[in-house]
């Protein structure tokens, strides 16, 4: 396994893995689109990735400038790993190192996702409008 930055040119792998996932699934791939990877990865904050020979499995992406975890999400046939977890740890590394302050996500309840982010020491804070549990994160839980 291979865990380095996510560059431009992988933005066509971590589509194929957005639309490989079974759970918190794109109900219309379109509302994703090249253009926001580009943005997250290149103005909003910075990406990982995951390679296992040569292909991307996993990567994440941090979101800056809104205080968020754009994007975590592994191919289904890699789950439990570690590769989500490593992946995450990359990411709230990098953003406290920018900023202490509470970074924050959203997920659908009752997924894995949401057991997920419980047992790394997420916060629930409560619902979003889509009926997404909004989860926090501040520096100091995460040390």
């Amino acid at each position: 396994m291979l865990f380095r930055e996510a560059t431009l040119l992988d933005i066509p792998q971590l589509t194929e893995v957005r639309l490989s996932v079974q759970e918190n699934r794109l109900s219309n791939p379109a509302l994703v689109t090249l253009q926001d990877y580009v943005e997250y990865l290149t103005q909003r904050g910075k990406g990982w990735v995951c390679e296992i020979e040569g292909h991307i499995v996993g990567f994440a992406i941090a979101d800056l400038r809104g205080h968020s975890i754009w994007a975590l999400f592994v191919q289904p046939e890699f789950a439990g790993r570690g590769i989500g977890k490593k992946l995450h740890q990359l990411m709230l590394e990098w953003i406290f190192a920018q900023s202490a302050q509470p970074v924050w996500l959203s997920t659908a309840p009752g997924t894995r996702a949401e057991e997920f982010y419980r047992r790394q020491g997420w916060q629930q804070t409560g619902l979003t409008k889509s009926g997404e549990v909004r989860f926090e994160m501040t520096v100091e839980a995460y040390r």
